[in-house]
């Protein structure tokens, strides 16, 4: 479970350390006071999309912390090099003024993306648009499959649907008319010979350009090579530093055994003597090396235009133009024969759909089964919460298109409900008013979470739209998954409020010129004033103080009878 969130820095938050506990938590406070601040804290350090507009006015970077408590063995630890199953786990997130961010999992760096893996396995958030997702029909089948647990057929599906789907693209693509073939078949004889004749080589390119730098220079590299020649070889007339300083090094050998100074500076003269030779034989060489036709600059700058020619039309580098050869043989061979591969590739095709097919319909039948469990479940949630008469119903109909399936499988699915006795099955978008949406989808989430191995929930205003009788029977509803996970709820609805183990106050004041967001956990007296204050507004009276009073007994009494006190984790 979620134990500590520290915030520094984000929006109105200046700093805050909010200990949650096991149970129902719950945060109300005033429109704008900063509620939201702390469920956006929460998607930060779960690794979900954020921007740097969350960092507070003035600050160069914000900081979330997230410590979780007796986490449960999890795939993400095990597959990153993280012991498994473990009393704590540190999660921090570092948002920076630039737009970067430091992820740290226990300390160690981690991506954007692997935190986010990691958060979605540790809590769920459900906002208050989330019901906005039920009207899509296109959710609904998202849903279905995750109820079901289908992820292994759809992965089996999936893999026989591509593969089908890659021979049909591949007939395609080789189904052309007779025009457009010999069109096709014109342009790649063309390129291909314009390529053969360049007889490329690969790194033929690099050697060039050095061959070219090297040609324009070749006069001066030339009148420097002669003239450090001559001027360690000399000529018929003068001597060179060679001849000189063998000179040297016979009048000091001839006199060595006289001092032993003068031996070892006979020594390092042969030394010379030896390199200035060697220097001298390598200049020699070398310009034996520098024998430079006069055309071949001429030649080179022809040959290098060429490549420019073809790399504008073929690819940056030879080595990519050869690979493009290559492709261009590869498809003309695939045309050329054509007919012969397409009767190959749709023997394959029929095998294929034939198994994407059979796929597909394990896949319905699953989902078929898991419809008439999730339906069933939703119904007895929907009459805990309070609709005993709302019918719910999961329509199955074909796929449509020329195929009659997709990468989704072969059902298309629809969510229908009818909200009163005597109503026909009508589809969730046209029937739904903003509370029943509500409790439909908190009856749709408290299923799916059933089955979850998450341990925190947080509801952020879910509870939109909802009041009166309906919104107790939400409490209740509330109250009772806390007894198996952790809940962490943002409410408006007094109702609601009274239900929680632990209930946190959030308002926004203002120091030094600055407005910022204040959290306090609430002791009973300051929850019976917040409470009236949810009931009856600002001013907070001696009725509305009853009232509060009266409503957190209810509650007390209804969490005895569903267990007594929060659980323990």
């Amino acid at each position: 479970m979620l134990s500590l969130l520290h915030i520094e820095n984000i929006a109105l938050i200046e700093s805050a350390d909010i200990r949650f506990e096991a149970g129902f938590n719950v945060l109300t406070g005033e429109t704008g006071a900063g509620k939201s601040i702390v469920i956006d804290s929460i998607g930060a350090v779960l690794g979900e999309r954020t921007s740097r507009e969350l960092i507070r006015t003035g600050a160069r970077s914000a900081l979330v912390t997230a410590v979780f408590t007796d986490v449960p063995p999890l795939a993400w630890l095990r597959e990153n090099g993280f012991s498994d199953g473990r009393e704590e786990l540190l999660l921090q997130r570092e948002l920076q003024g630039d737009g970067r961010n430091v992820c740290r999992v226990d300390g160690r760096l981690v991506t954007v993306a692997q935190l986010r893996e990691l958060g979605r396995q540790l809590l769920n958030i459900h906002g208050q648009h989330d019901g906005q997702q039920l009207l899509d029909p296109a959710s609904h089948l998202g849903y279905l499959d995750r109820f079901g647990r289908h992820e292994p057929l759809l992965e089996e599906y999936g893999v026989a649907y591509r593969s089908w789907h890659e021979l049909r693209r591949r007939i395609a693509a080789l189904q052309m008319d007779e025009a457009e073939r010999s069109r096709r078949v014109d342009t790649l004889n063309y390129q291909i010979r314009e390529l053969e004749r360049a007889e490329l080589r690969p790194g033929e390119d690099e050697e060039l350009d050095a061959r070219r730098v090297l040609l324009r220079s070749a006069g001066r590299l030339m009148e420097a090579v002669r003239a450090a020649e001559f001027a360690l070889s000399g000529d018929e007339d003068s001597a060179g530093a060679c001849a000189l300083v063998a000179d040297a090094e016979g009048a000091v050998q001839s006199v060595a055994s006289i001092s032993p100074e003068l031996g070892e500076l006979g020594e390092r003269l042969t030394a010379l003597r030896c390199a200035a030779d060697d220097a001298a034989d390598s200049l020699r060489d070398l310009s034996r090396t520098f024998d430079f036709s006069p055309g071949e600059l001429d030649e080179v700058e022809e040959r290098l235009d060429l490549l420019y020619r073809l790399r504008k039309k073929y690819g940056p580098t030879v080595e990519e133009m050869l690979a493009y050869l290559e492709r261009c043989r590869q498809e003309l061979d695939q045309i050329q024969y054509a007919d012969d591969t397409i009767a190959r590739l749709e023997k394959e095709l029929g095998k294929a759909e034939k198994e994407a097919r059979k796929r597909g319909q394990a896949l319905s039948q699953a989902r078929q089964i898991a419809a008439q469990s999730l339906r069933d479940r939703v119904q007895e949630e929907l009459r805990q919460l309070d609709m005993p008469k709302v019918r719910f119903e999961v329509e199955f109909a074909p796929k449509g298109g020329e195929a009659r399936m997709d990468e989704t499988g072969v059902d298309e699915i629809q969510f229908l409900m009818s909200a009163n006795l005597g109503e026909a099955l009508k589809p969730i978008q046209k029937v739904a008013s903003g509370g029943e949406l509500a409790r439909i989808m908190l009856a749709l989430k408290n299923v799916l979470a059933e089955g979850d191995e998450v341990g925190s929930l947080v509801f952020d205003e879910v509870d939109t739209g909802v009041s009166g009788r309906a919104a107790q029977k939400v409490a209740e509803k509330m109250a009772q998954v806390a007894r198996r996970k952790q809940v962490l709820c943002v409410t408006h609805l007094p109702q609601i409020a009274a239900m929680a183990d632990t209930h946190f106050a959030v308002s926004k004041g203002e120091r030094g010129g600055r407005t910022y967001t204040a959290l306090e956990r609430l002791d009973r007296t300051r929850r019976r004033e917040e409470l009236a204050r949810l009931i009856g507004g600002a001013s907070v009276t001696p009725a509305l103080l009853e009232s509060a009073e009266e409503l957190l007994a209810q509650a007390e009494q209804l969490r005895e009878r569903m267990g007594g006190e929060a659980p323990q984790t």
